[in-house]
């Protein structure tokens, strides 16, 4: 139903005529008028027309004089117009963090960098770099040494690429199915994928902080012959983390299991699924 077809919306159809209370007798568009006879001696003469257009004037000026004492009110004391510049920043809010502090700010390689230097920065960092220290690359001799000078801070990379070196020989890349370069055999999809829960400060200052990182993940190797298929794990990873090249960058780190919920009693995929999976979707770059 139209505006148009209700009383009060000033529909005018062919033939019609508004609701006009100012107009003669009702709205009957009938008028009376006082005729002037030769007789009419009385000293009062012919009196003058009534029309509505005076009534009509008093009301307008009413109406001005009140819309002008609204609009004097209406900016509530303040006329300095910061009000209205403020706003559009106001809801510039990034939806990931209530501070409005932008958490990343690019990326080093595929691992996020240039983070916040306060304690939000340091947790972000912290859970990106909990991702890339559990990931499949760093099992890939070549890839491992970029992730370790790309998170780590500089007077700590030749210590920890040797170690790492060490962790994760030839015996360990045997057990889990992997040849020299980290690869799995043809056929074969290894899997190490983590995703955080949560993050949590232990300490912090300008130069240092001391995050934790709660994480689960998959891991294991996808494929019908597989001796190490792909299984959950819950764990907790603690990052030492220092303030340096105006980016947070890892001191050292630990790793310990839990907190685990109660496994559930779903059944497990098979091989093609989780290979599937893995191909078909991408990880992400975590930001408190």
């Amino acid at each position: 139903m139209s505006q148009g077809d209700e009383r009060g919306y000033g529909g005018n159809e062919p033939g019609s005529h508004p609701d006009d209370a100012y107009s003669t007798l009702g709205g009957t568009r009938q008028t009376r008028t006082r005729m002037h006879r030769s007789g009419d001696d009385d000293g009062y003469g012919r009196r003058p027309a009534r029309t509505s257009r005076s009534l009509v004037m008093v009301v307008g000026v009413v109406v001005l004089l009140i819309a002008a004492i609204a609009f004097a009110n209406q900016g509530g004391g303040d006329t300095s117009g910061d009000s209205a510049e403020k706003k559009p920043n106001t809801a510039g809010a990034g939806p990931t963090a209530a501070t409005g502090t932008k958490p990343v700010q690019g990326k080093n390689g595929t691992i996020a960098a240039g983070f916040a230097h306060d304690e939000q920065g340091a947790q972000s960092a912290a859970a990106n770099y909990a991702v890339a220290l559990v990931s499949a690359e760093i099992l890939q001799p070549e890839r491992r040494s970029e992730i370790v000078r790309q998170i780590f801070v500089a007077e700590r990379v030749d210590e920890l690429d040797a170690r790492f070196d060490q962790a994760y020989d030839k015996a360990f890349l045997d057990k889990v199915g992997l040849d020299d370069e980290g690869r799995a055999a043809p056929g074969m999809t290894y899997v190490s994928r983590t995703a955080p829960v949560g993050t949590k400060t232990t300490s912090y200052s300008d130069t240092s902080a001391t995050v934790e990182v709660w994480c689960t993940g998959v891991f294991g190797t996808a494929g019908v012959s597989s001796t190490n298929p792909v299984s959950n794990d819950w764990f907790t990873m603690t990052l030492a983390l220092q303030w340096a090249n105006d980016d947070w960058k890892v001191d050292s780190f630990s790793q310990k299991d839990g907190p685990a919920p109660v496994n559930t009693d779903r059944t497990a995929s098979n091989a093609d699924e989780i290979t599937k999976a893995v191909e078909e979707f991408g990880g992400f770059t975590y930001a408190r």
